[in-house]
């Protein structure tokens, strides 16, 4: 008698689909809106390439001058400066909010409440009038001599002042972000990490760090791009910055409107460059999620 088990049928393939989809028919309202962008669209870009007040002849000659540039690069340092530390704050931040020891986590919670709760202006400008509140620096040992001191004026200068707000403002917004993506890690993945034997430190980078940056790069990265923006700010404070740059030319040559294009250009351009950036990083992050 033979024991081979015999061959299973072959599945039926599934008969290819021969539906046509169709087109259900455009509301006329669908036509009416239409026309009425297009018609829109045609009046605006009639008046940018048309109206004598935008001169575009303005525009492409200082769009490549050296102060709109050496602004341009000052933008691009504040950013990344300002990111680079409010991530790290950032990191600090969420970390104590999850905290199990209470001051602590209190403490964390409170400085975002204050920092999301009021405006980044006003922050720029506390930092850049801080030596009305503070007139000096100083280190001292009580009862003993003074290791240093100094003016604030001369030790806060608005570039510094700038740095200070915009990390301090930034570090209370990421610490949602990364605390969002520590808490969309499975808890029974510390569970497992800890009955191998991890300590916290260990489980926090080899098991929950990974998993949350999946999470964490899309929103970082509109944070990056926010910041590039909201860096026009310090130009309160004086700070050679991009939109400060542009506004000195055009208190000279009253082309206000020329330039104002010639700033916001180059924050497309900056911009557009961080979108393909963050793109990629999605795409890399995001290959554990796909299917083979």
């Amino acid at each position: 008698m033979s024991t081979e088990t015999p061959l299973a049928p072959p599945r039926p393939s599934r008969p290819a689909d021969t539906r046509k989809r169709v087109k259900a028919p455009l509301h006329p309202g669908w036509w009416i809106g239409s026309a009425i962008v297009g018609l829109t669209l045609l009046n605006i870009g009639n008046v940018v390439v048309r109206s004598p007040n935008l001169d575009w002849s303005v525009v492409g000659e200082y769009f490549l001058s050296t102060d709109v540039l050496l602004g341009l690069l000052r933008t691009v340092e504040l950013t990344a400066i300002a990111m680079a530390l409010g991530i790290a704050g950032g990191m600090l931040l969420a970390v104590m909010q999850l905290s199990p020891v209470p001051v602590v986590s209190w403490a964390a919670k409170s400085y975002v409440w204050f920092v999301r709760g009021t405006p980044l202006l006003v922050h720029i400008l506390f930092w850049y009038n801080l030596a009305a509140l503070v007139p000096a620096v100083a280190i001292e040992i009580p009862f003993g001599p003074t290791l240093f001191e100094a003016n604030t004026n001369d030790l806060i200068t608005p570039l510094l002042a700038a740095v200070i707000a915009l990390s301090l403002n930034e570090a209370a917004y990421m610490a949602e972000v990364v605390r969002g993506g520590l808490l969309s890690v499975d808890p029974g993945q510390r569970e497992a990490a800890k009955a191998l034997g991890m300590t916290h430190r260990q489980t926090l980078r080899r098991v929950v760090v990974p998993q949350a940056l999946r999470v964490v790069i899309p929103p970082t990265g509109n944070q990056v791009i926010s910041m590039l923006k909201a860096s026009a700010l310090v130009s309160v404070t004086s700070t050679p910055e991009l939109l400060y740059s542009v506004q000195v030319i055009y208190n000279n040559n009253f082309k206000t409107i020329p330039l104002l294009v010639v700033a916001s250009a180059w924050y497309l351009v900056v911009t557009s460059l961080l979108y393909v950036v963050q793109h990629y990083l999605e795409r890399r992050y995001s290959r554990g999620d796909r299917r083979g």
